[in-house]
């Protein structure tokens, strides 16, 4: 069973249980009307086809109404799951406390506690406070979660010490920017403030390690040309994600070298000049190609006649792989992919996921940093891992 084929069943289980869910606990139990009742069943399974279907959309609906669609489904995907979240709490603690007062009763009574006389205008009455208490915690999550989508980066900045590093290059910071996914959320504003906390922060080199579009070039290139304003004394580079090999990975690597941005598959240049340099290693994503039959990722051939005397730092977009690229060589690994998890609870499951799932691990005397990213995918939301903006300082 292929991975995008797991994918897309566990979208369709959830989707289904979670609004099935939805329905029992919000309308079943709340609203006489059998009219409403109807029109929201309607709904629901409409969202839920539309989260199946949903890379599909643009294939059957005019342009502007397929993002619409996408811009919606997307948006409830994420208040769903904070409303199934936050049923969920109540449902647990009511139970919980259900099963406290049982255990509480003598056990020596004899005779069964009398029945109580059951008042269906109070059972709904009771059944739409905690409905509307749980909905207001949960759409009260979804909110924090796009505000926090939205609001500035988190800035990180770490020293990483590399022995091979020549003394010329003590110092040297590189920033990273990842997973921004420009789209149908993420548009020029975004990308313009991201550019100046960029290089508000000064960086010798910039590092933009791939998923920076879910679309084509046509439609995305006004706001992704907001990179070139990057400045950055040697340079500014890419190396492409898993999404952009679903975008169109050839038309964006050619649209970004018109911004003076050097894209690095599967090679390496120089960084520095003769008073001393490292080698940056760039390397397409590692699964993007495979899965469409195309070149992906070749550690081998980017190192391919290296001298391994030299520090090497390696952009690559998923931290796969890593410790074969330690092994090789390779000093620091800069990756994203992951977001860390974006939303919970995926952020407590993301580890079990990823070996290196976010933030800075070592193996050996070679380091990997993974980037929660800047931006994020599907719900316009982003809770329990706020983005940030990567500054990694070199040492020697």
């Amino acid at each position: 069973m292929s991975l995008r084929f797991s994918f897309s069943l566990l979208i369709l289980l959830g989707a289904t249980l979670g609004h099935i869910y939805l329905y029992r606990r919000l309308v079943w139990t709340t609203v006489r009307s059998l009219a409403l009742r109807l029109l929201v069943l309607a709904v629901l399974v409409l969202m839920t086809l539309a989260m199946i279907n949903r890379r599909r959309l643009g294939d059957f609906l005019p342009e502007g109404v397929a993002e619409t669609a996408s811009v919606a489904t997307y948006t409830w995907m994420g208040v769903a799951l904070f409303l199934v979240l936050a049923l969920l709490a109540v449902d647990l603690t009511r139970g919980v406390l259900t099963v406290g007062r049982r255990l509480r009763r003598p056990a020596a009574a004899s005779e069964p506690l009398p029945q109580p006389v059951v008042d269906e205008e109070r059972r709904r009455f009771l059944a739409r406070t905690v409905a509307g208490s749980a909905a207001f915690l949960g759409t009260g999550m979804a909110a924090y979660g796009s505000w926090r989508a939205f609001a500035p980066p988190l800035v990180t900045e770490l020293a990483i010490r590399i022995p091979k590093l020549p003394r010329a290059l003590d110092g040297l910071s590189i920033v990273q920017l990842t997973d921004i996914h420009v789209g149908a959320f993420i548009q020029r504003r975004f990308m313009d403030e991201l550019v100046q906390r960029a290089n508000a922060l000064r960086p010798d080199l910039v590092a933009v390690t791939g998923d920076l579009v879910d679309g084509d070039v046509a439609t995305l290139g006004p706001a992704v040309a907001a990179l070139g304003n990057l400045k950055a004394r040697f340079g500014r580079f890419f190396v492409t994600g898993n999404h952009e090999y679903i975008s169109g990975e050839d038309p964006w690597v050619e649209f970004l070298q018109t911004l003076d941005i050097q894209v690095l598959r599967n090679r390496r240049v120089s960084i520095g000049d003769a008073g001393g340099s490292l080698d940056l290693v760039g390397v397409d994503d590692w699964s993007g190609g495979r899965r469409r039959g195309r070149p992906g990722y070749d550690l081998d051939r980017a190192l391919e006649g290296r001298n391994p005397d030299r520090a090497a730092v390696l952009l690559a977009h998923q931290p796969s792989n890593f410790r074969v690229a330690a092994e090789q060589g390779v000093d620091l690994q800069i990756s994203g992919h992951t977001h860390g998890g974006q939303l919970f609870p995926m952020t407590a499951f993301i580890g079990m996921i990823w070996e290196h799932s976010a933030g800075l691990y070592r193996h050996g005397a070679s380091h990997i940093y993974v980037s929660r990213g800047c931006g994020f995918w599907g719900p316009p939301m982003r809770f329990g891992s706020p983005p940030e903006l990567v500054k990694l300082v070199l040492t020697t």
